[in-house]
């Protein structure tokens, strides 16, 4: 984890020689979801609600090895993750599984999700800021909810090629760096004058960084 919060920092101070191109107003707010928005890994949540537990715990039995080489860091966060759906859902057509998400999102998600994080993004709305939901986790379960509430997504995704899901990523993992990289090509960040910015783990490092103001761990 990286224990911080915002305040050990001045505003501006992260961003360096950032130069607003924009009206004075325009302002950005950026959350993590997993462990922010959400009260637990949304990842592990859905595949829950999609094998059911005694399924799950087997599987995580199977996986046990790849597991602990994560926990040991010989393994990374994205093969860690193409590692489980792989295992979990290539059973499964890619519309079956876009199916899943849905129903996932609709029953479930709004289940997890943290009232005061949900607030603040209210707050933030009401205010006209720009919000973006950035994540680590799979874009199918979260896009439904992100639309619901009106905030931009940006997500890992899932390599949809062949017809079956086979767990491999498109492109890279939307974790640490990553993040700030896609949001970046997203949008311009020097079309705000104040960037917020909510995380909770050292995925969110670089995303925090960017900020005016940090939150760390702040709906906890």
């Amino acid at each position: 984890m990286w224990p911080f919060q915002y305040s050990l920092f001045p505003p501006g101070a992260l961003h360096g020689t950032r130069t607003v191109t924009t009206k004075p107003d325009a302002k950005l707010a950026l959350f993590d979801f997993d462990g922010t928005i959400s009260r637990k890994d949304s990842m592990l949540d859905f595949i829950q609600f999609v094998v059911g537990k005694p399924k799950y715990y087997s599987g995580l039995i199977r996986q046990s090895p790849m597991l602990i080489s994560y926990l040991l860091k010989r393994t990374s966060n994205s093969e860690a993750k193409q590692a489980l759906l792989g295992h979990f859902f290539k059973q499964y057509t890619v519309s079956e599984f876009e199916q899943l998400a849905r129903n996932y999102a609709k029953q479930q998600l709004p289940r997890i999700i943290r009232p005061s994080a949900l607030k603040q993004i209210h707050w933030h709305q009401k205010r006209h800021h720009r919000v973006v939901i950035i994540s680590a986790s799979i874009e199918d379960w979260l896009q439904p909810w992100t639309k619901h509430i009106k905030v931009d997504l940006l997500a890992t995704q899932l390599d949809k090629s062949s017809k079956h899901i086979t767990g491999h990523l498109l492109g890279h993992n939307c974790h640490g760096a990553e993040k700030v990289n896609r949001l970046k090509k997203h949008l311009n960040v020097n079309d705000f004058l104040y960037i917020y910015a909510y995380g909770d783990s050292s995925g969110d490092k670089q995303m925090l960084a960017l900020a005016d103001k940090a939150h760390y761990k702040p709906f906890h």
